[in-house]
């Protein structure tokens, strides 16, 4: 070796009894093909650690905890059977929305618009298919994820409520809390915080500036079970559980949140199950009659694996997150 120079540094290994899957998704969602992640197996299980590919490890290190939590068992006493759950529709065209929803067996539905690319009509015409397949009782709401601008956000809205046959609620319509509280005070549906609570430095901003209606908590963003438990406590505001499209694994986690919650008015969004063309469990967490049952699925091993590079990334990647972890906590 010449002076000066240095060997490559060795790939992290990935840690005893982690599991990489990466699984095809039925449609293209959050503008993804392929649902990656890894499984971490503790004393009571497995939990899940499934971060999107483009969050930075300070990010992702809620995701870590949430997974630590599941896999040590570390989950407060149910307080019901079942969660009731809506059908999610990516932003497809009508035809395969109607198939969507069907196929759900929801009475509530999640409905993906503004959509970068597609139009405003290419909305009115998903919402009303989805109102079409899932009837005049069903209930339909929205999720813009952050998409407009308040004056679109009030012009849309009205119009893909009548488009919708009423709406029940819309999701995270403008990116900023601000925002979200000016849409509030100009559109008569009630308005859902997501991203405002589970990226924010301070979740509670949205109750402060009276900014949403609903909060909607994902157990792997915000930290898990017990730390969504206390955002809930304190918020607030009705609470709608959601997923950050997991396996069964990650949505046990989802549905054990959902299930603690002293209140339920609102179903959740945890049956995105649905949208994956595989699971890694022998029992996937699917809903019977729009619910889902609360209990921990079965995890398959021989339905986890990845391509070696795949492994190679997230073992890296969970060795970035404990890395900054410790920096935060030496």
């Amino acid at each position: 070796m010449s002076p000066g120079s240095r060997r490559p540094r060795p790939p992290e290994p990935l840690p005893a009894g982690a599991r990489v899957y990466s699984l095809p998704m039925r449609t293209r969602c959050r503008g993804i093909t392929v649902r990656e992640g890894v499984l971490l197996r503790g004393a009571a299980g497995w939990g899940e650690f499934s971060p999107f590919l483009e969050y930075d490890a300070g990010v992702a290190a809620p995701w870590l905890r949430c997974a630590e939590e599941a896999a040590a068992g570390d989950w407060p006493a149910p307080v019901r059977a079942s969660v009731p759950v809506n059908v999610t529709v990516p932003a497809v065209g009508p035809e395969e929305a109607h198939a969507v929803v069907t196929r759900g067996g929801c009475r509530t539905a999640k409905v993906k618009v503004a959509e970068p690319g597609q139009t405003p009509a290419d909305d009115q015409a998903r919402l009303e298919a989805v109102r079409d397949a899932i009837g005049s009782d069903g209930r339909v709401r929205i999720d813009v994820n952050g998409g407009w601008d308040v004056d679109t956000a009030v012009s849309s809205i009205a119009a893909l409520d009548r488009a919708a046959g009423g709406l029940e609620y819309v999701e995270q319509p403008c990116a900023t809390v601000e925002e979200l509280a000016m849409v509030r005070r100009r559109v008569h549906v009630p308005v859902a915080a997501d991203e405002s609570i589970r990226r924010a430095a301070d979740p509670y901003r949205v109750r402060d500036l009276e900014a949403a209606d609903v909060a909607v908590l994902k157990v792997q963003p915000l930290g898990g079970v017990r730390a969504c438990l206390r955002i809930a406590e304190e918020i607030g505001l009705p609470v709608v559980v959601s997923s950050a499209l997991e396996t069964s694994v990650g949505i046990a986690a989802g549905v054990a949140l959902a299930a603690a919650l002293p209140e339920l008015p609102y179903a959740c969004g945890l049956a995105t199950v649905q949208l994956l063309e595989r699971d890694v469990v022998v029992d996937p967490l699917l809903p019977v009659d729009g619910e889902l049952p609360v209990r921990a699925p079965i995890v398959d091993e021989s339905l986890l694996g990845a391509a070696p590079d795949r492994v190679a990334h997230w073992a890296a990647r969970l060795a970035e997150v404990r890395a900054v972890r410790q920096d935060r906590h030496p």
